[in-house]
Formats: C-alpha cells, structure tokens, sequence
C-alpha cells in the first residue's frame, strides 16, 4: 500500500466560480480544494482573476529595488523595524537545522498608519512598512499586495466550503491580519550545487499564494520524497499552513517544503495570507469527533511572531539578551508539516 499523500504531482484547482453565483459550480471547485488539502496540502490556483500586469508591476519594482547597492538596501534594514517590515540581507534568516538562507528579501504587510493602535502598545507584526526611496515601488507593490489579498479571501471561502462550513466562516477574522508579502531575490550563481537554498519549513499562517520566476521549489510528500514544484504560467502556487492544520486538527497538513538551489537568478513572491492576530485557532468541533485528540489551541499572531523571532538573527539576538521574549505558547520550529509527522513516527 502507497504512503499516505505519496503523491508525484501537484493538482491545478480553477477559483473562478467561487465568484459566482452558481451553487453547484462553487461545490465542485470546493471538492478538488478538499481534495488537495487533504490528499497533497500544496495545489496550483488557477481562475484567480487578477490581471497580469499586476505581477508585471512588481516584479520590475522586485529588480530596481535588489539592483540597488547593499547600502542604500539596508536604509530599510528589517533590524530598524519594530513591527518585522524591510530589507533581509543574505544570511539574516535561519530556518530549522541552522541553515542559511542563500537569498536576500524585502518583507512588507498592511500599511497601518503610524498611529494605529496595536503598532502603539507594540504589537510586532502590526503597523506601517518601511518603504525604500524608489520611484514608483510603493505604488507597484501595493497593487499587487491589495490583489493577491483579495484572492486569498476568495480562497479562505472555497477552503470553508470544502471543510463543509459556510463560505463566510472565516470572515470575520480577516479585519486587520498580518499577511506578509516576500519579495525575495536569489542572485545567479554559477557556481551553485544542487544544495538546499533555504531549508524545509512548514508556513505559520492559514495558506500561501507564491509567484516564482523560476523552478527551485521542492515539497515533501507522505513517502519522504521531495517533489519538484515548477511554476505554472497564470497560476498560484498555494500551499496550506499550520493555522488551516490546527483548524483542521490535522486533516489538512502544512506540508513541508524548501528551496533548492539553483544556478539561474530567481525572484519568488509569497503571500502569507494570515487571520488577525489576536484569534484564537482551534481545531472545528467537526474534527474533534469520535474521539480524535484535538490539537492544542494557537494564538495566530503570537503563532507568527514566534516562529519568526526564532528565525531572525535579529530577533534571535534580542532573545539571547533578554530585551524580548516568546509567547507561553511557542512553539519549536518545524512543528508542523511532514516533517513533524515523521518526527513523531
């Protein structure tokens, strides 16, 4: 008998009737995200609706930003943020197993005033961004930022419908969330191995929407295998996260993925779409039935800030001299996924 989610492949899944008004139509595309979240956890989104000059905006703001000298980049250093928005040099991120990425980024998130609130009583994952000096940057990238949220609200409908829930159950948790968008570079190296860029990881929100220039993407199916994961010209790539898997209570699996490296210059733009930070993710009575364990109940943002501190040089430094602290509830990295499973196994 074949491993559970043994698969070879991933699905392509077409949204566009979740923005119809056709019942039926709507059922079905929530049967095949069903399927593919709990049979694969990663899946190809086509039908998404969003035009493709979006893309174009902000992969040409990707280019003149990294273009830049490392100096002017690092005017926005991520270090200068205390809400975890700008520029991450190469080596600044660790992930599980200590290793190094082999890349740079620019993260941002919802532009929250700088009076807003949670940014004031210092909440680290809320506020405004820091934005680079670069014609027209923040206008491209907002664009696409604004875009690619709206399409992962279409999605978290087509995920509640395939969970056998109403389309508006998860609404009104997405007010204020702190979905990031990556925009990360991984510069030409002729001289690259076929070596992992950036080591396997699970993603800490509900699911992620990814553009890539390029192939590089490997994820771990249920027999230990990494799969290729190529872009396909039009389409998301979406993966499922650890809140969807604690909603879930684990028939939806975070599954592990990584980068690996390659030679050609790639850009690669993920969405982590999130639910605000303050709500609380438990597993649905639905999955808790029969006797099933129920997963331990997760704060989504402190969730986040968690796992990101114990990624972060910068972060990592503040906990070492005990100018910051994790939530109670932190978990370790790689606590999730695949990996976990056979961790545990």
């Amino acid at each position: 008998m074949p491993a559970p989610r043994s698969f070879r492949s991933l699905p392509i899944v077409d949204i566009a009737a979740l923005r119809g008004d056709d019942p039926a139509a709507k059922a079905r595309v929530a049967a095949e995200l069903g399927v593919a979240g709990r049979e694969v956890g990663f899946l190809y989104v086509a039908g998404h609706g969003m035009a493709p000059e979006l893309f174009d905006g902000l992969l040409d703001a990707a280019k003149r930003f990294f273009a830049q000298p490392v100096p002017e980049k690092m005017k926005v250093y991520i270090g200068q943020s205390t809400n975890h928005r700008g520029y991450v040099p190469v080596g600044e991120e660790i992930l599980y197993g200590g290793s190094k990425d082999l890349k740079e980024a620019y993260d941002l998130s919802g532009d929250l005033p700088a009076d807003d609130p949670d940014y004031l009583a210092g909440n680290p994952m809320l506020g405004p961004n820091q934005w680079p000096e670069l014609a027209g940057f923040k206008d491209q990238v907002g664009a696409y930022y604004r875009a690619v949220l709206q399409v992962g609200r279409d999605l978290l409908r087509g995920f509640a419908l395939a969970l056998g829930q109403e389309p508006a159950l998860f609404d009104g948790y997405v007010t204020k969330p702190p979905s990031q968008l990556r925009m990360i570079h991984y510069p030409y190296n002729p001289e690259a191995k076929d070596v992992i860029g950036m080591g396997a990881h699970t993603d800490y929100e509900c699911f992620t929407l990814l553009h890539a220039t390029g192939p590089g993407l490997e994820v771990l199916n249920g027999a230990g295998e990494w799969i290729d994961v190529p872009p396909v010209p039009g389409a998301f790539i979406v993966n499922i996260g650890d809140m969807l898997e604690t909603w879930t209570n684990g028939q939806f699996v975070a599954t592990s993925h990584r980068v690996r490296k390659v030679k050609e210059e790639r850009y690669s733009f993920p969405l982590f779409f999130n639910v605000d930070y303050y709500t609380r993710v438990a597993p649905l009575p639905c999955f808790t039935t029969e006797g099933a364990t129920p997963r331990p109940a997760l704060i989504a943002g402190e969730h986040l800030f968690a796992q990101t501190a114990q990624s972060f040089n910068y972060l990592k430094k503040k906990l070492d001299d005990g100018t910051l602290k994790l939530p109670e509830s932190a978990l370790g990295l790689s606590s999730f996924g695949q990996e976990a499973l056979q961790k545990a196994g």
